[in-house]
């Protein structure tokens, strides 16, 4: 492998990154909305504004409001996949997708803040029997969140 591989290689690594950022803070500024995905619990309010597919990528923006009079400090935000099962025997099976990218993602949500963030995830499409599920988790509280999105939402992106 010569040296200019090398660097190729890297620039690829930089250029996808690049254009994540680009094209995520392009989404953030635009006012697009999807539909009502939003959920409350204690003051802290999490909605999905909207999920754009492009280039295999499905873009979540996500906004996290903080109406309470204490700070949030964010364990975890994490998406997953349910698969929910009709009748008396109910499975429910949890697969947890990794972002590709991250965009804005905070440490901390101060009180009386909004914070808005991308998560930039693989394409992927879900069947009726399945639902993403938007997992919000405080650091040492009590104020966790699971937002439920329908698989309408996933498969007819913006």
């Amino acid at each position: 492998m010569s040296s200019d591989e090398v660097e190729s290689s890297e620039e690829l690594v930089d250029n996808s990154t690049y254009y994540y950022q680009k094209f995520c803070s392009y989404l953030l500024n635009r006012k697009q909305r999807i539909g009502r995905i939003k959920k409350r619990n204690e003051g802290i309010i999490v909605s999905v504004e909207n999920i754009v597919f492009n280039k295999e990528q499905l873009y979540f923006v996500i906004e996290i409001e903080n109406r309470s009079s204490l700070d949030y400090d964010l364990n975890f935000l994490n998406l997953a996949i349910e698969t929910r099962k009709k009748g008396k025997k109910k499975s429910l099976q949890r697969l947890y997708q990794d972002p590709v990218f991250k965009y804005n993602l905070p440490a901390k949500i101060g009180k009386k803040q909004t914070v808005r963030l991308v998560y930039v995830m693989p394409k992927f499409s879900l069947s009726k029997e399945r639902r993403a599920i938007l997992e919000l988790n405080e650091k040492d509280g009590e104020r966790n969140l699971k937002l439920k999105i329908s698989h309408r939402f996933i498969n007819n992106p913006n």
